[in-house]
């Protein structure tokens, strides 16, 4: 037989053994007043026998949950032996039953096997009763006077028994029942809260994992562009500084600014990492696609010749697509300017489409003929495919480098009530 399916704290197993006491303790009362009752008349059993009765339908409810249907078994049969003998106790008898009989619809793991001991143990109870019945009614039959067409009191006594009956066997099987569906919804909630749980602990950790890549794709795009210009600017005053003071004073003058520029974008990128999460969206939103054109004359005055176009209607583009795409232009041309060599160009162009903005930067200069994906490259892409876009970043057969990032603005969840 199946044992229970669910695991039994300390104090269930006590309580179960104080219940198996509590049994054969109340039976002890009742089978002492039934002997002197003498319920069962001249037939009863005598007194010690009931001893021994109560501790065997009683004892094994100390074990009901851990083996449900063999303790149904052991206090069925026991009842069984017990009233065919006429042992002067029924209703402790009754009790364990019932308890029994409960425990195995509430606690028994295999419910087909709950269904078929609880269903073969009713049935042979009321066959059983049935029996007893025919047998009693024979013999009253005998002994009394019968009208025909009326209702004895035996009869009526009987009928009486046979509801009685049927309602007990009845409660034990409904209320075992109810209490397993109680208790296989409570460990689904249980289990439910668990996977919810550990779901908040996963997407805590995601989320935590996802930021510290945001940072750090922030700092590199804001460090290694300006670090870039500056270096750049820094060895052309170096290199001209005795013959032309003045340009170089002008090239200072750069370096000066782009330090201060990236502070600036330093500043606000740790306000964004203080403001609270409502306002990291808007607090991001520090460029816009009109700053391009500033980046190309940072990157002329830098030493890298580059051009800026526009093509197209300009369309309302979601702030966070405009800061993407700065960065990866911005990204672009700092990549340009650290290998493409002295005599190279660049060229942005900003493509505006019925369904899409589109930003390529191309360079000439070195071919390159074992490209090595970095960080910068590794952000370029990740920000691509935050906006829901796509890029393309690779060298040109005939020298340099291109880079062209697509994202689309149909029907954009950013662009839900963007001016027209």
């Amino acid at each position: 037989m199946s044992a229970s399916s669910r695991a039994l704290t300390p104090r269930q197993r006590q309580a179960d053994a104080l219940l198996a006491v509590v049994v054969f303790l109340t039976g002890i009362i009742s089978a002492a007043l039934s002997a002197i009752s003498q319920i069962y008349g001249d037939e009863q059993a005598p007194l010690w026998q009931a001893l021994i009765y109560l501790a065997v339908v009683s004892a094994p409810l100390a074990f009901r949950r851990v083996w449900p249907a063999p303790v149904l078994i052991i206090v069925s049969v026991a009842y069984f032996i017990g009233v065919s003998l006429r042992i002067p106790e029924v209703y402790a008898g009754n009790i364990a039953v019932f308890i029994a009989l409960y425990t195995v619809g509430a606690w028994m793991a295999n419910r087909r096997a709950a269904f078929v001991v609880r269903a073969a143990i009713i049935t042979g109870m009321f066959v059983w009763l049935l029996f007893t019945m025919y047998r009693d009614a024979i013999d009253t039959s005998r002994e009394e006077d019968v009208i025909a067409g009326a209702m004895s009191p035996y009869l009526a006594y009987m009928l009486l028994n046979l509801l009685i009956n049927v309602l007990y066997f009845a409660g034990a099987y409904f209320f075992g029942e109810h209490a397993w569906k109680s208790a296989m919804q409570r460990q689904a909630l249980e289990q439910r809260t668990a996977d919810l749980e550990h779901e908040r602990e996963v997407t805590a950790a995601q989320a935590v994992a996802l930021e510290r890549v945001r940072i750090a794709r922030e700092l590199h795009d804001v460090v290694a562009h300006h670090v870039s210009v500056m270096g750049v600017q820094a060895g052309a005053a170096r290199m001209v500084i005795d013959q032309d003071p003045a340009r170089s004073k002008d090239m200072l003058g750069g370096i000066e600014a782009s330090a201060r520029t990236a502070i600036s974008e330093l500043h606000h990128l740790l306000e964004t990492l203080r403001s609270p999460d409502g306002e990291i969206e808007e607090a991001a939103s520090t460029v816009e696609l009109v700053d391009i054109a500033a980046l190309v004359d940072a990157s002329n005055a830098a030493g890298l010749p580059t051009e800026f176009s526009v093509v197209g209607e300009e369309r309302p583009v979601p702030s966070v697509v405009q800061v993407n795409l700065y960065r990866i232009a911005q990204e672009s041309l700092t990549n340009a300017r650290r290998h493409a060599g002295t005599a190279a160009t660049a060229d942005v162009r900003l493509r505006y489409t019925d369904d899409d903005v589109e930003l390529e930067v191309v360079n000439t200069g070195r071919r390159v003929l074992a490209p090595r994906p970095g960080m910068g490259q590794l952000g370029m892409r990740e920000r691509a495919l935050a906006s829901g876009g796509t890029i393309e970043s690779a060298p040109r057969e005939q020298g340099g480098w291109r880079v062209r990032a697509q994202i689309p603005l149909v029907d954009s969840p950013d662009l839900v009530g963007a001016p027209a």
